[in-house]
C-alpha cells in the first residue's frame, strides 16, 4: 500500500492545521486508517484512527480538539487539528491496515509555536 501524506506545517498556538493521507496500490479492502505522532525523545503515540464503517478513536490528549474523517471511496483520511498546542509538535505518520499488514507513510512535520 502506498500512502501519500499532505498538509501540516507551522502554526501558532490556538491555530488549526489539516493533514490528509491517500492510500493506493492495493486491490484488497483497506481496514483501519489513522495517524500516530512522534515527538523528539518520545515514543510514537496514537492520535486518531477510523474504521471502514466510520467509527473513530482518539488519543486522550487530542480528544475534543482533533477530528478524523474518511473518504471511503477514495481511501483518503483527513485529520482536522484545532486549538493546537505547543505539545502537539511532532512528526505525524499516516497508517493503513490491509488484512494483517500495516503500512506507514513517511511522516509530516507539525510545529506549534507558543
Amino acid at each position: 500500500v502506498r500512502l501519500v501524506e499532505s498538509g501540516g506545517g507551522l502554526v501558532q498556538a490556538g491555530g488549526s492545521l489539516r493533514l490528509s493521507c491517500a492510500a493506493s496500490g492495493t486491490s484488497f479492502p483497506i481496514g483501519d486508517m489513522g495517524w500516530h505522532r512522534q515527538a523528539p525523545g518520545e515514543e510514537r503515540e496514537l492520535v486518531a484512527r477510523i474504521r471502514r464503517d466510520g467509527g473513530a478513536t482518539y488519543g486522550e490528549s487530542v480528544k475534543e480538539r482533533f477530528s478524523i474523517s474518511r473518504d471511503r471511496g477514495k481511501n483518503t483520511v483527513h485529520l482536522q487539528m484545532n486549538s493546537l498546542k505547543p505539545e502537539d509538535t511532532a512528526v505525524y505518520y499516516c497508517y493503513a491496515q490491509v488484512a494483517q499488514y500495516t503500512s506507514w507513510g513517511h511522516g509530516r512535520q507539525v510545529t506549534v509555536s507558543p
